[in-house]
């Protein structure tokens, strides 16, 4: 399952135009508890690892989380597999207003940039959307394995979903 998910990215990665930026967006890891602000369980803390075996090779450049740990900490990994530190964009003014800083620090970076983003289940797929993949669907709260690539050219945004890890619970 590993090396589908890698071939995907890789392929996306490699397939895109000089100056398409790839955007690889994911859910924080499963939490260890239901407060505020918890850090990663032991599922948690394996597909954080297992995403950072994922991503070997992608030629991550950037990463984008929020301030709260288990989104950090599924970045961790990925983050310092390729020795990039992690941009917490403001959770502040609600997900709406969080998704559209995140939106305008993407577009920022440079055009052939490689980005992971580390989201929540209720802003994962808004980022998507926001970044030109339409047809994002919703994520459900007990849903921790999906992986979006996103290849974003001048002309337009190309989407590619799979899984990684342990698959997630049924809901």
């Amino acid at each position: 399952m590993y090396r589908l998910i890698l071939a995907l990215v890789l392929a996306a990665v490699m397939a895109s135009p000089a100056l398409a930026q790839t955007v690889i967006i994911v859910r924080h890891a499963e939490k260890a508890e239901q407060s505020a602000d918890p850090v990663l369980s032991d599922a948690g803390q394996a597909r954080a690892s297992a995403l950072a075996e994922v991503l070997a090779g992608a030629g991550v450049s950037h990463v984008f989380v929020t301030p709260l740990q288990r989104t950090g900490l599924t970045a961790a990994p990925s983050a310092a597999a390729v020795d990039v530190g992690a941009i917490a964009v403001s959770l502040d003014g609600g997900a709406a207003a969080h998704v559209a800083r995140l939106v305008a620090d993407v577009r920022q970076v440079p055009a052939d940039a490689v980005v992971l983003v580390v989201g929540h289940s209720n802003t994962v797929p808004e980022i998507a959307r926001a970044l030109g993949a339409t047809d994002a669907a919703a994520m459900a709260d007990c849903e921790y394995d999906r992986l979006t690539v996103l290849t974003l050219t001048p002309t337009g945004a190309h989407a590619v979903t799979g899984r990684y890890g342990a698959a997630s619970p049924p809901c």
